[in-house]
């Protein structure tokens, strides 16, 4: 069975978005077309789908690496902040973002709390594999080689 590590994480996170937009359960919130990700940010994104991309990511996160908290994604979905003729250093991205999201995935029943965080519930991990499988037989129907692994 092809899981979401045999597959590109940027493909699999555009299909999984795709998939996630459909979904009742998982809409932006009021805010979301104004915010910036973090303070290291100087724009919103531009992306009119990048609350889709970006639950899809942390969905994909939380698959590969979980159990995981709200701090740790912060942590991944940060960056350098520029403080100009200062050096720069790491910020943490909007813990509001993370936490919104994992809520909505929580709702929609694709994740489910534990002692340490959140981890993938089966429905979940069902829809991510499922997601990774389709995806890698339209790799291969475009690119025959990949056929052998």
């Amino acid at each position: 069975m092809t899981t979401v590590f045999d597959v590109p994480a940027t493909e699999l996170i555009e299909k999984v978005a795709g998939i996630l937009k459909e979904n009742d359960n998982i809409v932006p919130p009021e805010w979301a077309k104004n915010v910036k990700t973090g303070v290291h940010k100087e724009l919103p994104p531009n992306n009119d789908d990048w609350w889709y991309i970006r639950t899809a990511a942390i969905l994909r996160k939380i698959y590969t690496d979980g159990p995981i908290g709200i701090e740790r994604l912060r942590s991944v979905y940060g960056g350098k902040k520029d403080n100009g003729s200062k050096p720069s250093h790491k910020v943490k991205g909007s813990g509001s973002i993370a936490r919104k999201a994992v809520q909505q995935l929580e709702t929609a029943g694709y994740l489910q709390k534990v002692k340490d965080g959140r981890t993938v519930s089966p429905k979940g991990r069902s829809l991510l594999d499922n997601a990774a499988h389709e995806l890698k037989q339209e790799l291969v129907e475009k690119i025959p080689e990949l056929a052998k692994y």
